[in-house]
This record gives C-alpha cells, sequence and structure tokens, in this order.
C-alpha cells in the first residue's frame, strides 16, 4: 500500500466533502439512511429507483472503474425494494438490483463484484418481460465472496459464508459455507462459537472515529503541502 502524502487537514477537508456530496447528492435519493454511515468516493455509488433503505452505520466503498450500483426496476408499482440492514460493508464494483424485495440483515459484509438480483430480467420466451421475480433474503452477519452472484428466491442463513465466484441458486442455512457454482454447502461452522460482528468494531463509535483521526494526525503529521503538491506533478519510484 502506498503513503498517503495529503497533509491532514487535505485529508480531513476530503472527508467532509464525501459527507456533503452524500447528504446532498445521494439521501435525496435514498428512501432512508442511517446514522454513522462511511461513504468512500461517494461520487462512484449510483442509485436508481425507491424505495432503497441503509441503515446505521453503514459502509460503502466505491472506485471510478467499480461503481456501486443499487437498482430498482419492476413492472409493478408496488413492488422492488432494497433494505440493507445495519453496520453492513458494502464493497467496490457490488450491484444490487431489484424487481421484487431484497433484504440484506446487520453486520453483513458484501465483497467486491457481488451481484445481488432477485430477478432474471428477461423472460426466457417474452424478452421484453423482466421475467419471474422472487425475494431474496441475506440475514444478518453473512458474508459473500468476492464476485458471486445470489439470485432470485434465495435465503442465505444467519452467519453463513458465500466463497468467491459462487453462484447461489438455492437456499443457503445458517452456520456454514458454500462455494461453487451451483453453490454447495462445503464446510459447517460451529454454531456455538462465538461470532465478533462489525457491531462491535462500532460499538463506540465516537472513541472509534477520535482514534482514526489520531492515527491520521501521526501518520500525516510530516506532510506539507508542498510536499503533496511534488508529489502529484512528479512523483517517483520512492513513494
Amino acid at each position: 500500500m502506498r503513503r498517503d502524502h495529503r497533509p491532514y487537514y487535505i485529508k480531513k477537508a476530503y472527508r467532509k466533502f464525501e459527507d456533503f456530496y452524500v447528504n446532498h447528492f445521494l439521501r435525496p435519493q435514498l428512501e432512508s439512511i442511517g446514522e454513522g454511515f462511511t461513504f468512500m468516493r461517494p461520487w462512484h455509488v449510483e442509485v436508481f429507483g425507491a424505495p432503497i433503505e441503509l441503515g446505521d452505520y453503514v459502509n460503502v466503498v466505491a472506485s471510478s472503474d467499480k461503481m456501486v450500483r443499487l437498482a430498482i426496476w419492476s413492472e409493478q408499482p408496488d413492488q422492488g425494494r432494497i433494505q440493507i440492514g445495519n453496520y453492513c460493508l458494502i464493497c467496490p464494483g457490488v450491484r444490487i438490483g431489484s424487481a421484487h424485495e431484497i433484504v440484506v440483515g446487520d453486520n453483513c459484509m458484501i465483497a467486491s463484484n457481488v451481484y445481488v438480483t432477485d430477478s432474471d430480467w428477461h423472460d426466457i420466451y417474452n424478452r421484453i418481460s423482466i421475467g419471474k421475480t422472487a425475494p431474496v433474503n441475506i440475514e444478518n452477519n453473512v458474508w459473500i465472496g468476492d464476485s458471486a452472484i445470489v439470485c432470485k428466491g434465495v435465503t442465505i442463513g444467519e452467519n453463513s459464508i458465500i466463497g468467491a465466484g459462487a453462484v447461489v441458486v438455492d437456499n443457503i442455512p445458517a452456520n456454514c459455507v458454500a462455494a461453487g457454482n451451483p453453490a454447495r454447502i462445503v464446510k459447517q461452522l460451529d454454531a456455538a462459537e462465538s461470532f465478533t460482528t462489525r457491531a462491535q468494531f462500532f460499538s463506540e463509535p465516537d472513541k472509534l472515529l477520535r482514534g482514526f483521526d489520531q492515527t491520521d494526525k501521526v501518520l500525516l503529521r510530516d506532510n506539507s503541502i508542498l510536499h503533496w503538491l511534488r508529489y502529484l506533478l512528479f512523483p517517483s519510484k520512492t513513494d
């Protein structure tokens, strides 16, 4: 990982601008968004349709080459809904598309390039129809690995893990690991084992934010505006 060359106050201003962008441009498009959210590069987040709900302390990470897309498109005016619970992590390239209903529980982690859909989006014979739809339910503390696909009508049980590249077409029970195409159970988790969740990470949010801020002050204390401009204009291998 390359060093952050920004002065502390530049990084602080950048984070404030990200929050401003979310509140000014994304919040009006959302049905609701909870407290304590963090969006990285929110200008690469695309929201389409309604209702889309985000819970407390949601962390969304996007990038220019891997936009996050939350979209609703339905043939029925009373269908189509995306609900994402508290303390969830949404990584770059995630796409969630709903024509019926997609519910993501609390403490879920959705890795890069994951696609979640509750519709076929085209019928086999009628190519102008969105085809069959069925709700998707991702229960609490689920971890979905890189580039996995979660298809219509699927429920993924609490604490379960979906392996990278898996295609989930059937229900996955709680406390297991599923992988492959189509996804099949490859390991059982110990339900008696204590799980550490993202909610625990955010259990003292003010203290956590102060810790991050203090770390930035220490790591960026030697960065000057001239150093940062030099890095931007004339980067070197030692940077």
